[in-house]
């Protein structure tokens, strides 16, 4: 399909056509560059030096949106392939959903524990190593929220066309790219959003590493606001600050606002807005000749290969799973790909399992008693946070997604306040924290809503935005407002997407816990009583017993959120709210 289709035949070069061309080319050769310091010769004693100067900024801002675009692109394939798993095959969602509930509160610094030894193994002597490390701890802020915003699309695909796809015969690949992903495609792009914007978070926190008794520095600009914050340097806070907004506001306008407004094209409505959103780089492209001609010449034909491939892959399953079923009496045959995927997850995770239960056991009860109680203390702001955020997202995001001139204006302040790392703020409010005396036990759980209400917001806003005009148009027939249309059409068509928020926001926010507990400025220190201060504490001592004791004890809480609450909010919004 045509990415951009309006006056093709019209189109002539101009000088649009000059700056995309010279875009372009400064964009692959800026991606080479970078990429070849990404493997430079690196030892924990050699390592490359972070030098305070503004004129370095450039570089490393190109530095982190290089392992940012990497790590997202690695999330977008995960995202597909596990998704799709969970949402198809009934065994494989018992293991794979709870799974990865667990996966999204598992903290960074806990991943960034195993994985920076095991990538650095993998690339001896060279800085590929610590990159990977670092690209995959990016992933973990990015990968959770975008594949359960997918799952959830797919559960929820309106019948009426999942029974139109079947009189039709679509094969499984047929079916996915007409009908689930453009049903799941506005979803995914306010998610992939939030995710990017996460991504930030995480970015900060993996390029510069103290872990296991080692510290060791990316280049990047949060390695350069770690770096700054060690030495007290406010003008480099200030400098690493504003080269963040700037590389939020590129990213922004020149990537996600397009995305937003060519995802409107897959909204299930029977008429249509007369007040749609708009992007200038959108419409550029559309009157770009050269797009023209790169999508005539080079991207349709790709996707016709592509397109072929699948669909023959398809065919072929199709075939051979019919022919295996009339072959043998085994009903369950079809659940074999994923149970193997499952016996795969379970035979990696089961020594350090078996490990963690080891030390548990080998614990006296008062300790584990102990963690067990900072643990519920962290839960108790989870919680606080969660509802905290409730209060002004709901009604903020309704009336951004139900107005397009607002997510116009709104849409780039949003994406800048949850783009931007919480943890860069984090000196600052330590020091108003300090100076006004304001008891740390209760004001973290400000620092923890910096990075996790933008999940219950963006959410809002893709629910929203997904509701059909003709209902919004019926609402406004029989004179609906108030509480009477809040109760009939709008918490009803916005609660799945609500629900898939408060998911990715929970994990999050003990995500967020790790570095929302302790912080510090210069010689002052703020530490809560928590699960996430003992496991910081912990990473930071290279106290590996500490680390998996704390990481096992959050499971374990996690759990038991997804067994009691999120599991049944999840079935209830595939049952009864979601349009068919």
């Amino acid at each position: 399909m045509a990415l951009f289709t309006a006056n093709i035949s019209k189109r002539k070069f101009s000088i649009i056509d000059f700056f995309i061309l010279a875009f372009i080319f400064i964009l692959f050769y800026t991606i080479l560059k970078l990429g070849a310091g990404m493997s430079i010769p690196f030892s924990p004693k050699q390592q490359p030096a972070i030098s305070l100067e503004p004129n370095m900024l450039p570089y490393y801002a190109g530095r982190s949106l290089l392992r940012m675009f990497i790590a997202f692109g690695a999330s977008l394939i995960f995202t597909f392939i596990y998704g799709y798993i969970a949402a198809k095959n009934k065994f494989a969602q018992k293991i794979l959903i709870p799974l990865l509930d667990i996966l999204q509160s598992v903290p960074v610094l806990g991943f960034l524990s195993v994985t920076i030894v095991a990538f650095m193994a993998f690339f001896p002597g060279s800085l590929l190593g610590v990159e990977c490390a670092s690209i995959f701890a990016i992933f973990t802020g990015q990968a959770w929220n975008m594949t359960f915003s997918f799952y959830h699309s797919l559960v929820t695909t309106p019948k009426d066309l999942q029974e139109a796809a079947t009189i039709l015969h679509l094969n499984w690949w047929q079916k996915l790219i007409k009908l689930e992903l453009p049903v799941a495609m506005i979803g995914l792009v306010w998610n992939g959003m939030m995710s990017f914007g996460g991504g930030w978070f995480f970015l900060a926190a993996s390029e510069a590493i103290s872990v296991l008794g080692e510290n060791i520095h990316l280049p990047g600009v949060g390695s350069f606001l770690a770096a700054a914050v060690e030495a007290g340097n406010m003008e480099a806070i200030y400098y690493s600050i504003l080269t963040m907004l700037i590389m939020i506001i590129l990213v922004d306008q020149l990537f996600w606002r397009p995305l937003v407004v060519w995802s409107q094209k897959f909204k299930i409505e029977l008429s249509e807005s007369s007040d749609m959103p708009s992007s200038y780089v959108y419409n550029l492209l559309q009157r770009s000749a050269l797009i023209r001609l790169i999508n005539e010449w080079v991207l349709n034909p790709l996707c016709k290969v592509f397109n072929c491939i699948f669909n023959q892959i398809a065919e072929l399953s199709t075939a051979a799973s019919l022919s295996m079923q009339s072959r043998t009496s085994i009903k369950g045959l079809p659940t074999i790909v994923p149970l193997c995927l499952t016996v795969g997850v379970l035979y990696l995770l089961a020594e350090p399992a078996q490990e963690a239960f080891a030390m548990l056991a080998a614990m006296e009860p008062r300790e584990l008693f102990s963690i067990l109680q900072l643990g519920f203390y962290t839960f108790i702001r989870v919680i606080i946070a969660l509802l905290l955020g409730l209060i002004w997202t709901i009604p903020i995001g309704v009336k951004i997604g139900l107005t397009p001139k607002l997510s116009k204006i709104f849409q780039p302040v949003i994406q800048i306040a949850a783009s931007f790392p919480a943890n860069m703020l984090f000196p600052f409010i330590t020091i108003l924290f300090v100076k006004f005396h304001v008891d740390f036990q209760w004001g973290c759980i400000a620092l923890m809503m910096l990075g996790t209400q933008w999940y219950i917001l963006f959410n809002v806003i893709a629910g929203t935005s997904s509701i059909p005009n003709d209902l919004i148009e019926v609402s406004s027939i029989f004179n609906m407002k108030g509480w009477n249309k809040w109760k009939t059409l709008i918490l009803p068509s916005i609660f799945p997407h609500l629900v898939t928020g408060l998911i990715t926001a929970s994990g999050g926010a003990w995500n967020a816990s790790i570095v929302s507990e302790l912080v510090s400025w210069h010689e002052n220190d703020l530490v809560a009583t928590g699960l996430g201060a003992y496991i910081s504490q912990a990473t930071t001592q290279g106290d590996w017993p500490k680390i998996v004791l704390g990481i096992t004890v959050m499971c374990i809480f996690v759990v038991m959120i997804n067994r009691f609450v999120w599991h049944r909010l999840y079935r209830l919004a595939e049952v009864k709210y979601h349009i068919d």
